[in-house]
């Protein structure tokens, strides 16, 4: 506790660091008051509240609740993330893009205007099937197709408000702002789903909920193991003379390619396209007694059905965006480049297979455990836990919290280090996503 008390102090006597801490809580401030307020027009009271699973189940969440709600900020940062996906899938489908990207700070800027731009068209698109399929019309106290038309212009300020507090808190505050955005819109109803849980279970269940907790705490424990987790190859930078004494190089550094390269980012890809299935046989179920069943089994996400065809999907998407974000043959060329190369692998199209084979054996395991902690939420359901407090046993949620956590508990550390105080930690160090780890 004594260590805990004198960290914070350190924390607070960095004039820097605590300017940033404030100005972060700041921004969250207000974007947490913002995601009450809700659209002119709208009676709050006959707003019909979001469930738990699903893909709108998923997207309230991020946004904390907003979205149900129907605020200014129902939409979130939601489109923002979906125009830099498709960005930098168009990075690497097209030349154009890939030039772009290449030409340093002048395409990264030509590159966030541009998904500036696609943000806007991306929000008009959904805030106008928010506003028609998710507000019921007795909710609507004004002329229908006229709340429409100002409630989507009122969407897209809301959205680019909340891209300019994510952009803030990445320049004035601690963290990457868009992370910490939705990973505070996930924090906010976890309070209340532990209280749900809570009241579920009563006096006679007190026990049970000890053990709920106990469990949260250890796959919390593995979703930071399988975050941080890394294989590390060894790469040997030969020596180089430079004049007559000095020598430059001959330091041996690792290259950590990540259990979980892909993120969160497969558990969202498959979330996204889970839907499908249902609404297409439900679409049959009147005239199939098969398409019923099936319409009846993908229509509720505890059913082994929906698992399977969701883990199954996550694996996919695990190497296939594993695959985009992470080129070997870069790192090969980049290496030679360096005058560095892997001990006992010849440098060029040796050590890219090298390199392409140990990704392909560490995706793996990466894939079965990533899917393993998305279909957990299922199995603590099946156990009576409620839906909220089941979302938090793994899935997109767990995973944004522990990596958005560890990122900015990395920052925090990075200041003391500097300042030469202790770290956040008696032993070991906070590993970043991108860390190289020399010796």
């Amino acid at each position: 506790m004594n260590k805990l008390i004198t960290t914070f102090k350190h924390i607070f006597s960095i004039e820097e660091l605590r300017g940033r801490i404030l100005n972060t809580l700041l921004f969250i401030t207000f974007f947490r008051l913002g995601s009450y307020v809700v659209l002119p027009g709208v009676d709050a009271t006959k707003l019909t509240q979001a469930g738990d699973g699903g893909l709108f189940g998923l997207l309230n969440m991020f946004s904390g609740g907003a979205l149900s709600n129907a605020s200014v900020f129902a939409l979130g940062i939601m489109p923002y993330i979906s125009a830099s996906i498709a960005i930098q899938l168009l990075t690497i489908a097209l030349p154009y893009f890939q030039k772009m990207q290449k030409d340093g700070e002048s395409g990264r800027k030509k590159l966030n205007q541009i998904t500036r731009y696609l943000t806007i068209f991306v929000t008009a698109a959904q805030g106008f099937t928010y506003l028609q399929v998710t507000i019921p019309s007795e909710a609507i106290m004004v002329d229908p197709w006229f709340f429409r038309l100002y409630g989507v212009a009122i969407l897209i300020g809301g959205t680019m408000l909340c891209m300019w507090l994510g952009e803030k808190i990445t320049d004035k505050g601690i963290g990457n702002g868009i992370s910490m955005l939705i990973m505070i819109g996930i924090v906010s109803r976890f309070p209340s789903s532990i209280l749900q849980e809570a009241g579920s279970r009563g006096m006679s269940g007190a026990l049970m909920f000890v053990i709920e907790i106990i469990a949260l705490f250890f796959v919390v424990m593995g979703a930071i193991m399988v975050t941080q987790a890394v294989r590390r190859i060894p790469v040997q930078y030969a020596k180089q003379v430079a004049g007559s004494k000095m020598s430059v190089g001959g330091e041996r550094q690792y290259i950590p390619l990540k259990l979980n390269a892909s993120g969160v980012m497969p558990i969202i890809f498959a979330q996204a396209l889970m839907f499908i299935p249902g609404l297409v046989s439900q679409s049959f179920a009147e005239k199939s007694e098969f398409a019923s069943s099936v319409a009846q089994a993908f229509g509720d996400f505890t059913t082994w059905q929906y698992n399977a065809l969701f883990a199954f999907l996550i694996i996919v998407f695990t190497f296939f965006y594993t695959a985009i974000s992470i080129n070997p043959t870069q790192i090969s060329d980049d290496m030679k480049r360096g005058g560095g190369f892997v001990p006992g692998v010849k440098p060029g199209e040796d050590t890219s297979n090298f390199i392409a084979n140990i990704l392909d054996r560490i995706t793996l395991p990466g894939a079965f455990m990533l899917s393993a902690i998305a279909i957990l939420p299922a199995v603590a359901n099946l156990f009576g836990v409620t839906r909220g407090f089941a979302s938090f046993f793994g899935g997109t949620s767990l995973l944004i919290l522990v990596g958005v956590v560890l990122d900015t508990l990395q920052q925090i550390e990075s200041y003391l280090l500097m300042r030469k105080y202790e770290g956040l930690m008696q032993s070991g160090r906070i590993k970043g996503r991108s860390e190289v780890i020399t010796r």
